[in-house]
């Protein structure tokens, strides 16, 4: 059996071409049980391509291809522009926390043009890990090829001695200076009992992918097809089968069958189940969760007063649930943020679905209440999703770092971090970009490209579908279909690593036990690190992850209280605002709201203009439909809002839920509910419903769409109704905006 134990994927950017779960399926194809991921120098994949793999039943090899600095990473020379290369492979978790140690420091420490690693960070974390040569920018093969054999003999030699397995690594690509160095290192393995290995350094999946690599290294160096002088891989570099490795190793077949001899010595596993939250400070005796409840029920009697037997039972339940998904340090999180704020006299805010929770409210983390505005819970937090809700704050953007800073140091600069983001090549650049690396005339391609609708999502194969012209042209004119086809094959790819504008991680440990880090980008000195891993990475393995966002909205208000009270001597208090103030809906009602947040736009005015707005729902429900597939419905929002048709009902059963946006579906809280009401689900359930059909899968919707109506059968509604309110509710699951998100950010907007 081969196993592939060099394997670049897109994550070594734009140098790798291997879309994670085609390269996974393609080895399964192949037969083969076991697979590495080796990228340059980074770990951004490795998450996902462990558990794409697991999915498939292919054993995955965790691994990165290391630079090491000559002259040491702390080096920074001319010859420290080109360091060696070293693929490193997990044996296990100990190996695993070693690859991420050298990551990390590769790029904290050593950075130089690369991340680099030295022999002294190799020596500090070498357990647990296998070491091979590398290709022919390894240490070895370089030495060897510079004519310096005894150099290489004693680079062979450290490394042997320094890990508990160490290969040589033979690669058969049809390239001149492979060709000289591999007897050489054939030979040096024989001569010092050191056992060889074949890889074939993948970068790309299929043998037919070749052109598209060649394009995006045409797009990394910034030249053209026709530039003869460019670099050019090859037509070898693919995952290849264990019949062709066995064919070009057919004279050293032991470098064939150490493939599976390193595959049998790495065996990690991943722990997905935990939580690694940090760890709340509760008076003596307390448990985090009875802390919590303590807390919450002294801030809903501050809050409410008399608080109603509804507003009780609804705390207990949420108390409830956050104990059961074990949430209760995650909450105490954002309230100790929140009150660093206040006292600091920062504005905030929350947006997403937190608002839907009476706890937040209790807590003084939102001032929005939830049962006042009739927010779903469950939309936010709920036992059947099993996953860490998302609270995201927004603070004055010019006092954001302030809240990250003293983030920092109350839970340790070791233990926060920000979080990566990847752009990839669109619809529209990923025309631009391969129409230039095909030696195109700009003009040419961008006529093509400006006819991809610029549409958030966008795909190639949407835009021709949506696009006649884009559709006539790619039919009848060969240099356009080339120019589409190519680019479809880049479309989608991980181009570059930008810094997530709010994500932050807090963790109850060094991030390192877990993650991989390095600089952010765009930073100076003593910036907080970035995780390499993706957000959704990060959710997985258990971490806190956080948005916190910086709101130019939050300082134009708190500037004007600051002026107001500097000029007039009058205090505002932003949560005693009434929001029925007459005067502000006459405002609104004129379009007069150049600088107000979310209603600015032009577009927007005209329809705040021709709705009038009358209450504080009317601008929730606005700011929720104006956007891309909603804003069909704005004319019928408004037509109905005025009396010039008439409130319709798809059943009565659905009036009340849809009686306070005029019978239009505006919300995912009122799919929730009429999922509830309808076909007898959960809540929580029916978030799970609304999550899935979001997703569009065909399979899923039509299984959903039978338990639906199987649903509402139970409750008497016949299949030919319920079939009818499937097919209202379907497009709104996927692009209904969340109540509590829309209330928070009309709470700015009236407020300003």
């Amino acid at each position: 059996m081969f196993t592939h134990l060099h394997v670049h994927t897109e994550y070594s950017l734009l140098d790798g071409l291997c879309r994670i779960p085609q390269l996974v399926a393609r080895a399964g194809e192949l037969g083969m049980d076991s697979l590495a991921i080796t990228d340059h120098g980074a770990m951004y994949g490795v998450i996902e391509f462990y558990q794409e793999a697991k999915k498939a039943g292919v054993k995955p090899i965790i691994g990165c291809e290391l630079y090491v600095a000559p002259q040491g990473r702390h080096s920074r020379d001319a010859a420290d522009k080109n360091p060696y290369h070293l693929t490193m492979l997990a044996r296990d978790e100990v190996g695993y926390r070693n690859l991420l140690q050298l990551n990390t420091k590769a790029h904290l420490e050593g950075f130089y043009y690369r991340p680099r690693v030295d022999r002294e960070l190799l020596i500090q974390h070498r357990e647990g890990l296998v070491a091979l040569s590398g290709c022919l920018q390894g240490e070895v093969p370089r030495l060897l090829l510079e004519g310096r054999a005894d150099e290489a003999r004693e680079s062979a030699e450290w490394y042997r001695d320094t890990f508990g397995g160490f290969f040589l690594e033979v690669q058969r690509h049809p390239i001149e200076d492979l060709q000289k160095v591999n007897p050489h290192i054939i030979a040096l393995g024989r001569d010092m009992d050191i056992p060889i290995v074949a890889t074939n350094d993948v970068h790309y999946t299929f043998k037919e992918d070749f052109d598209t690599h060649d394009l995006l290294l045409c797009i990394q160096r910034n030249t053209t097809i026709f530039d003869e002088k460019r670099y050019s891989m090859g037509n070898s570099f693919y995952l290849t089968s264990e019949a062709e490795m066995s064919e070009l190793f057919a004279d050293i077949p032991e470098a064939v069958e150490n493939t599976q001899r390193v595959a049998e010595m790495c065996n990690l596993e991943l722990e997905f189940d935990r939580l690694l939250l940090p760890e709340a400070e509760t008076p003596p005796g307390k448990t985090a969760d009875e802390y919590l409840a303590e807390l919450c029920r002294e801030g809903l009697e501050r809050r409410l007063g008399q608080p109603s037997e509804e507003a009780i039972a609804r705390l207990e339940y949420e108390l409830n649930v956050i104990k059961v998904t074990n949430f209760a340090n995650y909450f105490f999180v954002v309230w100790d943020l929140i009150s660093f704020a206040r006292k600091r006299n920062i504005l905030f805010g929350v947006r997403g679905s937190a608002a839907a929770s009476l706890v937040l409210y209790t807590l003084g983390i939102t001032d929005i209440n939830p049962l006042e505005h009739k927010l779903v819970f469950e939309r936010f937090l709920n036992i059947e999703r099993k996953e860490m809700p998302d609270i995201d704050l927004d603070f004055q953007d010019e006092r954001r770092d302030e809240v990250i800073t003293y983030a920092a140091q109350k839970y340790g600069a070791e233990c926060v971090a920000q979080i990566i983001t990847f752009g990839t090549f669109g619809a529209r650049a990923s025309i631009r970009d391969v129409g230039r690396a095909l030696g195109m005339p700009y003009g040419d391609a961008d006529r093509v490209a400006r006819l991809v609708p610029a549409s958030p999502h966008m795909t190639l194969e949407q835009a021709l579908h949506d696009n006649p012209e884009l559709n006539e042209l790619y039919r009848d004119d060969e240099g356009v279909r080339q120019l589409v086809d190519s680019a479809r094959g880049l479309e989608g790819i991980a181009l570059h690593s930008s810094t997530h504008a709010a994500g932050v991680v807090i963790s109850k440990e060094p991030l390192t036990n877990h993650v991989p880090l390095q600089k952010p980008t765009r930073a100076g000195e003593g910036a907080i690190a970035m995780i390499q891993f993706p957000m959704e990475s990060i959710a997985q393995i258990g971490l806190l992850k956080m948005d916190i966002l910086g709101l130019a909205n939050l300082t134009v208000l708190e500037k004007t209280r600051e002026l107001v009270a500097q000029n007039k001597g009058v205090n505002i208090d932003l949560t005693e605002i009434p929001l029925d103030d007459a005067r502000t809906f006459e405002l609104l009602s004129a379009g007069e709201t150049t600088g107000v947040f979310q209603l600015e736009g032009s577009g927007m005015r005209r329809f705040v203009k021709e709705l009038k707005p009358s209450s504080f729902s009317d601008i929730a429900a606005m700011i929720a439909l104006y956007r891309p597939g909603p804003m069909q419905h704005i004319p019928r929002f408004i037509k109905a809002k005025q009396g010039l048709e008439p409130i319709q009902f798809p059943h009565q059963t659905l009036a009340e839920i849809l009686e306070e946006t005029y019978g239009v579906i505006v919300y995912q809280d009122q799919v929730l509910l009429i999922v509830q009401a309808f076909a007898g689900y959960s809540l929580g359930e029916a978030d799970i419903f609304r999550k899935a059909m979001g997703k569009k899968i065909a399979e899923v919707m039509k299984k959903e769409r039978e338990n639906f109506i199987d649903g509402a059968g139970k409750k008497g509604f016949s299949a030919t109704l319920a079939d009818e309110i499937f097919n209202l509710i379907e497009p709104f699951a996927g692009y209904a905006f969340n109540k509590a998100h829309s209330v928070s950010y009309a709470m700015i907007a009236y407020q300003t």
